[in-house]
């Protein structure tokens, strides 16, 4: 039984990952890396103008990731050592930002420097490198918040307490006691930052501009607009390299950060003084909840001019069970797509990212470490690569799967299998092996050991990667415009997608309104799972 249950451990996922990732991959690379592509790889390296899109990509990414750890550091500190009433509500409210359409937050974006004055002139922001950065902050503080958020809070504070009694000052003590500690989860939730950033399109396509371009965007207009699909593979290829380079920094990050913590007994947090709690939340509250506001206020108005305000009403929602003449169905039924999709996707993330998970936590070191990486993969190769591999791939046989509208949540899970993995893998990693051998001497066996002793522990981080993975289904568009065809297969961010496209009040208001819709639900689900979460993790404790 053992044998078996190892054997599906390590067979699903590789399965999964070689059907759905790798194949349609190697596929695109087979068709575009011909004598053509090669040449016109090496065409591509001598042209300036890929080294600039190169260099744009690079510092964006750098400086976004500075920016992000300058804005979520007081942030992850209030949350991890402070207590205040509606710690997890702000937690939760903090991650909806991160799981947004890229399109919907695009829009809120530039309605933003429109209603600040921003949006031309000698200080504007629009179809600039600003707003790109400040759009990424946006997205990645939730990233810094749960990742080094959570491990500050597992830290003892009795270190940092005694060098304080010692005469050490609160800079002091933070300086020599808690950052040297601090400093992995530190780096690893930067390198995660890093690669958001740096293959980064919705963002960039919308706010940049077509004068801002990074690979993503290049390999996507080389793909759909050019129909030059040498080159998209010879961009495809440059970025991926990248990638495999990024998320191997990260992997060994992540894994300095697995220290094993000794049992403390848990202290109450002070509760956070007035003015702490208002700088922190005030800077928060500009950072995210700003373009949020747009975002609702545009919903509920009709008839605007210039940056005044327009009419309010609830048609833009009314409108919203309408067909449009741009849409194949309804933008409600394709809400109901995607919460369809979102579900299924979500089940498939957990299933193959928790089997993965104890492949690289307790299976063979060589082993371990292909299924870190290559699950990985998804998440930071191209999303139009991704789509168009899938369109190309799984239309004959062995896998003829192209019409099929379950190949939406397949999409979906391959980028939430990182998800789940990036949040399992470090719980798995922390626990005590003192605890399994205590088990094997009382005659546990390997199974009951891990249902025993692993699952509890793990039940939080399981239902962390459970909620990212359904709230990125929900706004997940890279992939997802390639694979929808018919009105069944059309998701929530496509059909705003179309809507932004159009000019037109009517239209940018339907658009708004199931973006708020979207945020809403995502807000539901975070706070649902958080709850959930938060109950496994105490009887785990127990």
């Amino acid at each position: 039984m053992r044998r078996i249950g190892a054997t599906v451990a390590v067979a699903f996922p590789a399965a999964f990952l070689g059907v759905f990732f790798l194949y349609p991959i190697g596929a695109i690379l087979f068709r575009g890396l011909g004598a053509e592509g090669l040449t016109r790889l090496i065409e591509l390296l001598k042209k300036p103008s890929f080294w600039d899109v190169a260099w744009f990509t690079l510092w964006q990414a750098a400086a976004s990731t500075v920016l992000t750890l300058a804005v979520a550091l007081p942030g992850a500190h209030l949350l991890a050592r402070r207590q205040f009433r509606g710690r997890s509500l702000l937690r939760a409210a903090a991650t909806v930002p991160f799981v947004l359409p890229t399109v919907a937050v695009g829009g809120a974006f530039l309605a933003l420097f429109e209603r600040l004055g921003l949006a031309d002139g000698p200080l504007h922001l629009t179809r600039t490198a600003g707003a790109v950065l400040i759009a990424h902050v946006f997205f990645n503080v939730a990233v810094v918040l749960r990742t080094v958020g959570s491990f500050w809070e597992g830290l003892d504070p009795r270190a940092s307490e005694q060098a304080r009694v010692l005469g050490a000052s609160p800079v002091q003590a933070f300086r020599w006691v808690t950052w040297p500690q601090l400093w992995p989860a530190v780096a690893a939730a930067s390198s995660i930052v890093f690669l958001f950033c740096f293959t980064s399109f919705g963002v960039v396509l919308i706010l940049g501009g077509p004068t801002r371009a990074t690979l993503e965007t290049e390999v996507w207009r080389h793909a759909v607009f050019r129909g030059d699909l040498a080159s998209a593979t010879a961009l495809a290829m440059v970025q991926l390299a990248a990638v495999v380079a990024i998320v191997m920094v990260t992997n060994r990050l992540q894994y300095r950060r697995a220290v094993v913590q000794q049992p403390v007994r848990r202290i109450a947090p002070p509760r956070a003084s007035l003015r702490l709690l208002a700088a922190n939340l005030g800077l928060l509250a500009t950072v995210l909840g700003l373009p949020i506001v747009v975002l609702v206020e545009r919903s509920l108005t009709r008839g605007r001019s210039g940056g005044g305000w327009g009419d309010w009403t609830f048609d833009h929602y009314g409108a919203l069970a309408s067909r449009s003449v741009l849409l194949p169905a309804s933008a409600l039924r394709a809400l109901g797509n995607s919460l369809l999709f979102a579900l299924v996707a979500t089940g498939l993330a957990v299933l193959v990212g928790g089997l993965a998970s104890l492949v690289v936590v307790h299976g063979r070191r060589a082993l371990g470490r292909a299924f870190d990486l290559g699950l990985m993969l998804p998440l930071g190769a191209s999303a139009v690569t991704l789509g168009f591999g899938m369109l190309i791939a799984l239309d004959e046989p062995p896998v003829d799967f192209r019409s099929s509208k379950w190949l939406v949540p397949v999409a979906h899970a391959l980028i939430g299998v990182p998800f789940v993995m990036r949040t399992v893998v470090p719980t798995l990693r922390s626990i005590d092996v003192q605890l399994r051998e205590a088990a094997a001497t009382l005659g546990a066996t390997s199974v009951r050991t891990r249902r025993e002793i692993d699952l509890p522990i793990a039940a939080r981080a399981l239902a962390v990667g459970a909620g990212f993975s359904f709230a990125v289904s929900l706004g997940e568009f890279g992939a997802t415009s390639f694979l929808p065809r018919h009105p069944d297969q059309l998701t929530a961010p496509l059909a705003l997608f179309r809507l932004l496209a159009q000019p037109g009040d009517a239209l940018r208001g339907q658009a708004m309104a199931l973006a708020v819709l979207l945020m809403l639900l995502t807000a539901a689900s975070v706070l649902a799972i958080e709850g959930w979460g938060r109950r496994g993790a105490v009887r785990g404790d127990l």
